[in-house]
């Protein structure tokens, strides 16, 4: 039987859209690609703020009387003032430093920038002690070894006043030997004992 193209063409052009749609829609199926994720951003937003300047230094600590008494250009023992410290009696010199008992010396502060310098004690008129000092170079100023390590404050008269550490942190653990299990707690002797150990350094 003879088949009317003109009737069927109608037909074959809708098979043909339809065909169309469903090859496009299956492209379109497929795998896509996934947008460009945005890019991570740190954790912690940076910062302008210029550190901290550094410390100027750290204090030297001593372990025994004898180096202190080997370091200091010298050792007195006297009374603080207010306008400076009053000698009564130098326990050792180094070279000639012209300081006498009945002297006043200018004593000077760490510098601010030292590290350890909010650590230290202040030395308060009408304080007896016994200070182990340096010398500035060309002055008659003095300071205390490492603040208060050079510091024993001194209670009572004669060899057997007593004699203590400033500072608990900041002290000496023996008079010849450093003891381990004083060290940290502070360190106390005789004024006495303080003399003799200057006495043995030359």
């Amino acid at each position: 039987m003879a088949v009317d193209l003109r009737r069927t063409r109608p037909f074959w052009a809708t098979a043909a859209a339809v065909l169309a749609v469903a090859a496009l829609s299956a492209c379109g199926s497929g795998d896509t690609a996934a947008p460009a994720a945005a890019p991570a951003t740190s954790a912690a937003a940076p910062t302008d703020a210029a550190p901290p300047p550094p410390a100027r230094g750290k204090l030297r600590g001593y372990g025994t009387v004898r180096q202190l008494s080997e370091t200091a250009d010298l050792v007195v023992r006297g009374a603080v003032e207010s306008a400076g410290f009053r000698v009564d009696e130098v326990l050792r010199a180094k070279g000639e430093s012209g300081v006498r008992p009945g002297a006043r010396i200018t004593l000077a502060s760490l510098d601010a920038g030292v590290a350890d310098m909010a650590h230290m004690s202040k030395l308060e008129a009408g304080q007896v002690v016994v200070l182990y000092l340096s010398q500035d170079p060309g002055t008659p100023t003095f300071r205390t070894l490492s603040g208060d390590f050079g510091v024993f404050d001194v209670t009572g008269s004669g060899d057997d006043a007593v004699a203590s550490t400033r500072s608990q942190a900041m002290a000496v653990s023996g008079l010849l030997a450093e003891d381990p299990a004083a060290s940290g707690h502070g360190f106390r002797t005789t004024l006495g004992q303080l003399r003799a150990v200057a006495a043995q350094v030359s």
